[in-house]
């Protein structure tokens, strides 16, 4: 039977999502799968997280693209992106854990050109009056990035219902945990 590499990557990132330290036999399980199987398309668990990687920069760059981020107002924008965003939040919650693609001379490109788009956003909405401008367009992209993950867990833990995923992320990150009076 041939192997689903799309099917072995989605069930692998659930898995991941949920348990980062989950053998190369609970993900052959998981994607229903024998081990060499599974260790013939992925050599170890590096050449699994690699893939995974280039699974969620495809993700991410997929939605940006359908975030169109060019259209209306910056804030209008990135709250499309978050809900774009969304389906693959477990995946980027987990690869934005993994040390190992950050570090050294071998950090893929993708996270550059994704980082760039996003912090595109950031500065247009600062430039146009929406954003703060004390805070940098890449310390925004970063804080995005971190309750995107933040918001997966909780969710994934059930501490957060689904369906106020993209609402409370958009919510913090745009207006902060400060009370105004009006509310």
């Amino acid at each position: 039977m041939a192997m689903d590499r799309e099917h072995v990557l989605r069930a692998a990132a659930a898995l991941l999502a949920r348990k980062s330290t989950a053998t190369m036999d609970e993900v052959a399980r998981a994607a229903g799968i024998g081990r060499a199987t599974l260790h013939r398309h992925f050599a170890g668990r590096d050449a699994l997280v690699r893939a995974l990687e280039q699974h969620g920069i495809q993700k991410f760059e997929a939605a940006l693209d359908k975030a169109r981020l060019d259209e209306g107002g910056a804030g209008v924008a990135l709250r499309r992106l978050i809900g774009e965003v969304e389906p693959a939040a477990d995946l980027l919650a987990f690869l934005c854990t993994e040390n190992q693609l950050f570090e050294g001379d071998e950090v893929d490109e993708g996270w550059a050109r994704l980082d760039a788009r996003v912090s595109a956003l950031f500065r247009r909405g600062q430039e146009q009056g929406e954003f703060r401008i004390d805070l940098t367009p890449a310390w925004l992209t970063e804080a995005l990035y971190a309750l995107i993950g933040s918001c997966a867990w909780a969710v994934m833990d059930g501490r957060v219902a689904q369906k106020d995923f993209q609402h409370m992320t958009a919510e913090l990150l745009l207006g902060g945990a400060v009370r105004r009076v009006d509310q």
